[in-house]
């Protein structure tokens, strides 16, 4: 009874403001849940890399479709999507250069 009613409180005291939060509580209060919740993240953002690739690299390279893939549009398949890799490594890695440039200059503040 006591279990049924704290939370049922615990929800309506919370608000929709607070549900995000909540949510990563409840992932810190159970590591295999928070696990899965950034393993499914990690799989719906490879998905959507890989929607923009196939949609980017489809629009420069296809000219005709056909029933087989020409020489041509196959190389130009091969480097659209290694220049797609190439790209988005890159901003991740400037990202987090950018990232750690900012956190050791609010420590040099800190300090």
């Amino acid at each position: 009874r006591s279990r049924r009613g704290g939370s049922g409180r615990d929800r309506g005291d919370t608000g929709s403001a607070m549900d995000a939060p909540s949510a990563a509580g409840l992932g810190g209060a159970d590591p295999q849940l928070q696990r899965f919740i950034e393993v499914e993240t990690q799989k719906q953002r490879f998905q959507q890399l890989v929607h923009q690739m196939t949609e980017l690299c489809w629009e420069k390279c296809m000219d005709k479709p056909g029933p087989k893939l020409d020489s041509r549009a196959e190389t130009c398949f091969v480097n659209c999507v290694e220049r797609f890799i190439d790209t988005s490594q890159f901003i991740l890695n400037r990202l987090e250069q950018t990232q750690k440039s900012k956190s050791a200059f609010s420590e040099s503040l800190s300090d």
